[in-house]
């Protein structure tokens, strides 16, 4: 049989290895013999040692130095040192360390086991003991042929093994936060890392790092089976990680190693629920409400006798009375002089819409400047840059069927049906579609012109460019997809291709070079690692192939808006968008995904208003039709067109709309922006209040008989002088309700009640002007019998002289009023709503507080899509920061101490809290623990690693010297050994380096450069005091809107904590500060004041105070009628938060605006019920009840409930999830509830209770019953009040001289 010269060569090896003796002092390879022969292309030099079983040399001179250098733990003395490596196999030996080093730095003891065991195998005076040779290799050297080993056995003991291992495995690399140990363990990654795999990894030279192959045997104390005679498994003293190292190193730090973490105990658990006796405190206390309103409702059943207020406390009745009856005669009068001048009014306030502003930025509405959160974000955008702006797809492959793939290196593997070739590189031609010209550029444009380049940020190629997605894996290379290769191992040859590569990069993502034939690197073509959850989602327990979805992001740069290149990346963002769209609807394509863009919210936010207008015209028009048609008289078909008021309610509309404009333009004069919350909601509101009015003033009109000799517009006039007091009480209390309401400090609800405010006021002010002339006009016409719309016809039928009740009036008084205000209904009602209340009050407790992201975008919104699968398949959540303002001293040694969390750092340093609130993500909902560029800067100094060199030779000489510059011209550590072992550098060495560390780009042979993680981290003043920086660390998977708020009260308690902490250093200032920021669709930080209950009962309790005010005053300082006005709208806004609970409407900001609107819609449906049941002249409270329900509450009923309820109802139409939800569902519950309170629990509430029939009412009831009796013309003055009532109307008479005696009104005239 023939055989090759290699196997001749390891078979001639084994003969004589079987003569050769494991003895203590002898070695079993020594000197270098060159590069490997059998390796090709690495990552550093793979020089090998020569075969050489001989005595061990002994060490001195500079030989002795350099071992004292690289393997301390050989060192017997000078003169009694042996070792079995020389000079040149100590400085590769150094090399080899120094990578791994540079990521086990932060731990001392971690570092000192790693060289002590490679020290043991390499220069062991007893090395034949510890290893055996298994494979040589011959070399010609300087014209000499020599034999290269390049693979041998290294027998360990498993207590050594296992100890080495435990010192190393918690160690962190602070710029990702993960694990050093994820590096070195290949593609078990940390969490299946364990001895035998690690050890496995630092001796298979198809790592790229391994100069050789190293088989590992752990054998545990006192087996001997299988060992080679002589050999004895080293079982040196592996030192803890909370132990000290002989060289002086610290104890590993808490974050590195879990033995040195103090004694901590666990958070106490979140507080449960509010109980009382066991069962939920709420609806205890909503019970006990209960029985005590019950108790005193039936205290309250025995009706009370009416009494009479002092004269002089009404004498404003009858003033505003008669100065509106003066007033409305004179507008009557001239309606065309009044129209003009109004229309001019309005047209001045108007003009300022030409530089109306509106606010669509949710941190500029929501976020008031002065507050935290507003602070923050300015503070955070003032000295970092903004984020990037994020483009990213998530794609699935449902239904297609997985495959099973029986690799030679990691065995048996299943790949979901997604994992497979044809989609990556489907999904690698996708990337890279995306160019456009640009006319901004004045040239083609493609991602490197505006993409997010953090290694290269100043002359981006497309390389450079951070695209997070799995062909990084292959660096985006279609070659390297396509690239397959045999590969033996253990005897058995197999293919080895792209599925071997992506399992070890999914594992290990840090890694260089992966352990295959292959040789591709696992870094993304921009040259940072891609982390699997920023790759692949929708996988269980690390089972990376498994996963169901692909995650493909570009990061753009995120210009300022008066960038040229702003306008680049809107252009490139809106090609991505378009190129996405085609390919999702290209029946070719195999991908099933979601997909958005920073741009999405914005353009889907605008494309569903311009959507909804329509919807909202709809609304409108649907309005005006039933007022024009509600407020005619209609007494003959005949006079149809004469009677109908289509005119009338054309102008309502008009003086809302000229209101709204107004105040609109009035605003926009003085520079408050406007927003389109106030667009949408301000005109519903105006419409519900000028409704009510204009029918309220109507309908007394037409019901009201013009006495004789008495002119049209003397009629008008004493028409609105007997409504015009209540419409004044409405508009008045409402207009200073919401200017009070603009005390809020939410920009939003500023702006939003100064709007309404002011329109409500100009909407009052229009009807006693405009709307009052039109009404004159009109009123001719009809006078006229002309024809509405065809003013010169007119019809022969005329007028009736008998008033018009139109048909609710009628109804409300024969059938209504009597069955609601029957003895046992009043009761049963009382009942009814102290129950509502009560349980409304109890569903109040428990309302969802909140706004989710989903709610802004309309239904069948690709933004929904995306949601839905961010949710489902992402598995870590947003970053958030933690940053540190001017006044903290970083360049001190305690400063440095209370930041950093590697060994001689503090234990509750800034980054080590954070990492403890990672030890309970269920209570912090952080995941991953912050970076620290404290810490990385701190191991780029060390000088074991080869990061901070300066050059000794050529033009830069002192100056930093990059990794990557050969030794010869780097000489010089900038550092020294520290004698303690904790590198801290002074202020000088600080302020020097720090510029070079934050420059400098990371790669194999310095990986803890910053460039990329933490240039933008660090910000100094000219003078090189650092005013601010930023730690990184990452949240939970938050998928709601209460899950973000959660997450933000648990990181501002965490950074109030650590503010606290650090105020203790010597020279922090007092006014120091550490507060999380983070950055997430909707700015939750923004919205958070508005979701405290308390905070929206402050906003609404400032709207409800004029309410009470303003109807005490005008109704004669009345304080019970104004507290019963009081109480109702509380029991309306009480019930309308119940009733959100039950429709799944959550507390927000937006809701909290609806509820200040709520404020405004309830007076109209309280107030004037309340004062003209306070006006009657009834003599019981029922009957003066009966009378207010009917008069009032039709007008009530039809101008209020009715204007709103069709307007409201075609809402539901609406695509916009928030009209739908906000304005639809939650105008309807204030409708409803208000127009129940209104009319139902108002009139039987009013009708237990005793308020004041003020005097002077009594007296002009009595004088017009002698206009009304009287049958003589006979002067009024000279009658006898009490011989008129008793000759012509005795039984009424009787009763009002009753009435008026037991008020003790004056009969005297």
């Amino acid at each position: 049989k023939s055989v090759t010269s290699q196997e001749w060569l390891c078979w001639t090896y084994d003969r004589r290895e079987g003569e050769a003796q494991h003895e203590p002092g002898y070695c079993a390879f020594y000197e270098e013999c060159g590069r490997n022969p059998s390796l090709g292309g690495t990552l550093i030099p793979p020089i090998v040692p020569c075969l050489n079983y001989s005595r061990a040399r002994p060490v001195t001179g500079e030989h002795y130095k350099r071992l004292l250098e690289v393997c301390p733990v050989l060192d017997r003395g000078e003169n009694n040192t042996y070792a079995c490596c020389s000079i040149d196999q100590l400085s590769s030996l150094e090399k080899s360390l120094t990578l791994s080093k540079a990521v086990l730095v932060r731990c001392p003891s971690c570092v000192e086991n790693f060289a002590h065991l490679h020290c043991m195998t390499t220069c062991s005076p007893s090395q034949s003991q510890r290893v055996k040779v298994t494979k040589v290799m011959n070399v010609t050297i300087n014209g000499m042929e020599k034999e290269a080993v390049v693979g041998y056995q290294a027998f360990l003991s498993t207590t050594f093994a296992d100890a080495a291992f435990q010192s190393c495995k918690n160690v962190r690399i602070p710029a990702t936060g993960g694990f050093a140990i994820a590096t070195m363990c290949g593609r078990y990654g940390a969490k299946l890392c364990t001895p035998q795999r690690w050890y496995d990894f630092q001796g298979d030279s198809s790592n790229g790092l391994a100069p050789l192959d190293i088989d590992f045997k752990l054998i545990k104390e006192g087996v001997t089976v299988g060992l080679p005679e002589g050999v004895i498994p080293y079982n040196g003293n592996a030192l803890k990680c909370n132990e000290t190292t002989p060289s002086g190193g610290q104890v590993c730090s808490c974050q590195d190693c879990q033995e040195s973490c103090p004694s901590i105990p666990p958070p106490p658990p979140p507080e449960g629920p509010f109980t009382l006796f066991g069962i939920d405190g709420y609806l205890v206390i909503s019970i006990i409400f209960f029985c005590i309103l019950i108790c005193a409702f039936l205290l309250c059943l025995t009706a009370s006798k009416v009494t009479c207020a002092d004269r002089n406390s009404l004498r404003a009745q009858a003033f505003l009375s008669l100065q509106f009856q003066h007033w409305g005669t004179l507008m009557a009068t001239y309606p065309l002089t009044v129209l003009l001048v109004s229309a001019v009014v309005v047209a001045v306030f108007s003009a300022g819409l030409k530089s109306i502003e509106l606010t669509t930025d949710p941190v500029e509405l929501w976020s008031a400047p002065d507050s935290r959160a507003r602070k923050e974000k300015d503070f955070h955008d003032l000295h970092f840059d903004p984020f990037f702006r994020t483009n990213q797809l998530i794609l699935t492959a449902p239904g297609r069927k997985g495959h099973f793939y029986d690799s030679l290196l990691f065995g048996p593997q299943n790949f979901s049906g997604l994992v497979s070739k044809e989609l990556i590189i489907e999904l690698l031609e996708l990337q890279k579609k995306i160019q456009f010209w640009s006319e901004d550029l004045n040239r083609t444009a493609s991602l490197k012109d505006v993409c997010f380049a953090p290694l290269n940020p100043t002359t981006p190629s497309l390389k450079d460019c951070a695209v997070n997605s799995l062909p990084q894996y292959f660096q985006n290379s279609l070659d390297n997809i396509n690239a397959k290769v045999n590969m033996t191992e253990l005897g058995v040859t197999k293919e080895v291709d792209w599925r071997d590569h992506l399992i070890y990069c999914l594992n290990s993502p840090l890694s260089f070079k992966d352990i295959t034939d292959l040789g591709l690197s696992c870094m993304a073509d921009y040259g940072a690692p891609v982390f699997p959850f920023l790759a692949v989602g929708g996988y269980e327990n690390d089972d990376y192939t498994n996963a169901q979805a692909f995650i493909l992001t570009f990061s753009l740069n995120n210009y300022a808006r008066n960038n040229s290149k702003f306008k680049v990346a809107m252009q490139w963002e809106e090609e991505f968008l378009k190129i996405v769209q085609d390919y999702q609807k290209n029946p070719a394509n195999n991908f099933t995904f979601a997909y958005m863009a920073e741009r999405s919210l914005e353009d889907e936010i605008n494309r569903t208003t311009a959507e909804d207008i329509p919807i909202f015209m709809i609304s409108y028009a649907v309005i005006f039709v039933y007022i024009a048609v509600a407020l005619g008289e209609y007494s003959s078909w005949k006079r149809i067109l004469v009677d109908s008021k289509f005119l009338v309610g054309l102008g309502g509309i008009l003086v809302v709309a000229c209101s709204v404009l107004a105040s609109m333009g009035f605003y926009s004069w003085i520079g408050l922006p406007s927003s389109l919350v106030i667009l949408q909601v301000v005109p519903f509101l105006v419409l519900a209040v000028g409704a009510d009015n204009i029918f309220i003033f109507v309908l007394e009109y037409q019901r009201d008989v013009r006495r004789p000799e008495e002119k049209r517009e003397e009629q008008i006039g004493r028409v609105l002088g007997n409504v015009a007091p209540s419409m004044l009480l409405c508009s008045l209390s409402e207009s200073v309700c919401f200017f009070l309401g603009a005390l809020s400090t939410m920009p939003a609800v500023k702006s939003f009640a100064l709007y309404a405010a002011l329109a409500v006021l100009m909407d009052f002010v229009l009807q006693m002007t405009a709307f009052v002339a039109l009404l004159s006009l009109d009123a001719r016409r009809q006078d006229n019998n002309r024809c509405e719309l065809l003013c010169c016809v007119t019809v022969s039928t005329q007028r009736p002289n008998k008033p018009s009740e139109g048909f609710l009036l009628p109804f409300m008084r024969k059938y209504y009023a009597p069955v609601l205000l029957h003895r046992y209904t009043r009761i049963i009602v009382m009942l009814v709503f102290i129950f509502m209340l009560c349980g409304s009050l109890f569903l109040m407790f428990h309302v969802t507080v909140g706004l989710d992201q989903e709610l802004a975008m309309p239904k069948g919104s690709y933004m929904l899509d995306y949601f839905q699968y961010l949710n489902k398949y992402f598995e870590v959540g947003v970053p958030v920061y933690f940053v540190t303002k001017k006044g903290f001293n970083f360049t001190s040694l305690k400063g440095m101490n209370a930041v950093c969390s590697s060994a001689g750092c503090d234990q509750f340093s800034l980054t080590q809290k954070i990492q403890y609130a990672t030890d309970y993500p269920d209570r912090s909902y952080l995941g991953i623990p912050a970076n620290s560029w404290v810490d990385d800067f701190i191991d780029w100094l060390n000088p074991g690693s080869k990061c901070c060199r300066l050059y000794t030779n050529g033009p830069n000489i002192g100056k930093f010297c990059p990794a990557n510059e050969v030794l010869f011209k780097c000489g010089r550590k900038c550092m020294a050994r520290p004698s303690d072992g904790v590198l801290r550098p002074t202020v000088e060495q600080f302020n020097r380096y720090l510029p070079d560390f934050l420059g400098n780009r990371p790669d194999l042979q310095c990986p803890k450069g910053g460039l990329g993680a933490y240039d933008t981290a660090v910000k100094q003043d000219a003078s090189g005091e650092i005013i601010a920086s930023r730690f990184m660390a990452y949240h939970t998977p938050l998928t709601n809107s209460q899950e973000f708020t959660a997450a933000l009260l648990m990181a501002r308690e965490l950074a109030h904590n650590i503010t606290m902490g650090m105020r203790n250093i010597p020279g922090t200032s007092r006014d120091f500060e550490v507060f999380p920021y983070t950055h997430s669709v909707f700015s939750d930080h923004c919205f958070l004041p508005s979701l405290r209950l308390t905070y929206g009962l402050f906003n609404i309790s400032l709207c409800l105070l004029p309410t009470f005010v303003v109807c005490c005053l005008l109704l004669g300082l009345d304080l019970r009628s104004g507290l019963l006005n009081l109480i109702t709208i509380i029991m309306i806004v009480v019930d309308t938060v119940g009733v959100m609970t039950l429709w799944d409407i959550d507390y927000n900001a937006v809701s909290l605006i609806n509820l200040v609107t709520a404020v405004g819609i309830s007076v109209e449906f309280v107030s004037h019920m309340t004062r003209s049941f306070a006006l009657s002249t009834k003599l019981t409270h029922v009957e003066r009840a009966m009378e207010a329900t009917a008069k009032m509450g039709s007008a009530v009923f039809a101008g209020v409930a009715m204007t709103n309820l069709p307007g409201i109802l075609v809402l539901a139409l609406a695509k916009a999830q928030l009209i739908q939800i906000f304005f639809f569902r939650l105008n309807l519950v204030i409708t409803l509830l208000g127009m129940a309170h209104g009319l139902i629990f108002l009139p039987v509430l009013l009708s237990y209770f005793d308020i004041v029939i003020p005097g002077l009412m009594c007296l002009e009831h009595v004088l017009g019953l002698r206009a009304s009796c009287s049958t003589s013309s006979q002067n009024l003055r000279s009658l006898n009040p009490t011989s008129i009532l008793f000759t012509h109307c005795t039984k009424v008479g009787i009763i009002i001289l009753q009435v008026c005696t037991a008020f003790r009104c004056s009969m005297e005239y």
